[in-house]
């Protein structure tokens, strides 16, 4: 679990609570999935290397820093969609990818049905972006398109994760770090009166609730 954070910033809880609520509207929930997915990565970005650089200020010439390592996000099909925007006010110059799976409602196994990968990579760091990390499978099998193309450096950004997600992606990727907003307790069985392989507590179907279907 050395790889795995778990943000405790007041302004991160703060909205996750307001996207668990049933009452909170598409529009809202929207812009919550969008400000605690900049919010994440403004923490998983703070070891991004750097180099130096002269600045003209208004008054005179000084020594700054500039962001050197290309990044790619890559957010999962499809609410991954909604974690996006809130990440590229942070990262403007990030290159925008996109890879989509479904899970099969019978296996809960991934299903790939599309990929828009560049031929090679072009970047230093991808950033892979979906809300929930559930069973784990949908991201495992991601890290494994992301690395066969060529990808070194995959962090993984979600909003809520249960504990067999973030077991399974580091039993087959133990590298990937993982930034989350918070860890619930676990995944639903047959036992439950929900369907199984959600999350719970959780927050119901994030592409659902971000698409208002």
């Amino acid at each position: 679990m050395d790889l795995v954070f778990q943000s405790e910033h007041p302004l991160i809880q703060h909205k996750l609570t307001l996207l668990r609520d049933t009452k909170t509207e598409p529009k809202l929930f929207r812009e919550l999935v969008g400000e605690i997915s900049a919010l994440l990565v403004y923490e998983a970005t703070k070891d991004l290397e750097t180099t130096d650089t002269d600045v003209m200020t208004p008054l005179t010439q000084t020594k700054g820093k500039i962001v050197h390592e290309k990044i790619g996000l890559v957010p999962i099909l499809r609410a991954g969609l909604g974690m996006v925007e809130g990440v590229w006010k942070l990262l403007p110059q990030a290159e925008v990818w996109h890879i989509g799976l479904y899970r099969d409602e019978k296996t809960l196994k991934p299903v790939e049905y599309y990929n828009k990968l560049p031929v090679s990579p072009t970047v230093d760091i991808v950033f892979l972006l979906d809300p929930m990390l559930a069973t784990g499978g949908s991201a495992s099998a991601t890290i494994d398109i992301l690395k066969k193309w060529g990808a070194k450096k995959i962090i993984f950004v979600g909003l809520i994760a249960a504990p067999e997600g973030i077991q399974e992606v580091h039993r087959s990727h133990p590298e990937v770090p993982i930034h989350i907003a918070n860890i619930d307790e676990r995944l639903t069985t047959d036992t439950d009166e929900f369907p199984p392989g959600y999350i719970f507590p959780g927050l119901g179907d994030a592409g659902d609730r971000q698409f208002g279907t």
